[in-house]
């Protein structure tokens, strides 16, 4: 995969069925963290603000996560750090024994998390494999893991699965860095 980075991504999310469009993600990307704002509302809980910091290693190993929302007044923090091996533990050091064998992270609003196991494990065309995910709900910042898979279905487009049960299934087309370009019907990256 190309690296053209230190660089700035943008999606607007597009889950909202009565507010489609409204809100950014903001991503300031190096080579081994991101520093994100996503500004957003949801259907339920209203508007939220997120803001997110990732660091990970050479091999796109996540490190830690440090997530803070605020919503309708308030602000909630969370903090995680991972070996890069499937062991986490929250801002005090005790050990989440739910997430043991979660290699990677999915937050949900962003599709920037979608990138890590792309980039951490490159697949052929026409390879499958499943994940054991640390999902993140980031307006409520509630963890829990959650089994997905993905599919490289051509050079630049992957199939994200979530076996969770809900039966999800996305076509995800990504840049030449394994970043999201469109997720149908959740978010749209700004191209400047």
């Amino acid at each position: 995969m190309t690296s053209t980075l230190p660089r700035t991504v943008c999606w607007l999310p597009c889950w909202s069925s009565t507010q489609p469009r409204i809100g950014l993600e903001h991503l300031l990307l190096t080579d081994r963290s991101a520093d994100s704002v996503v500004l957003a509302v949801d259907g339920e809980r209203g508007p939220f603000r997120l803001d997110y910091r990732l660091a990970w290693d050479e091999a796109w190993r996540l490190q830690s996560a440090d997530l803070i929302t605020s919503a309708e007044g308030s602000t909630e923090t969370l903090q995680l750090r991972t070996d890069g091996r499937g062991r986490w533990r929250d801002a005090s050091g005790r050990a989440i024994a739910e997430l043991d064998g979660c290699l990677d992270l999915d937050i949900w609003p962003t599709p920037f998390t979608n990138s890590f196991p792309i980039r951490r494990e490159p697949l052929a065309v026409g390879e499958r494999r499943e994940f054991r995910m640390a999902w993140i709900d980031a307006i409520t910042l509630t963890c829990r893991a959650q089994a997905q898979a993905y599919s490289r279905i051509s050079e630049t487009c992957y199939r994200f699965e979530s076996l969770d049960g809900s039966g999800f299934i996305a076509d995800l087309d990504v840049d030449g860095e394994g970043l999201v370009l469109d997720y149908p019907g959740l978010f749209e990256r700004v191209r400047c």
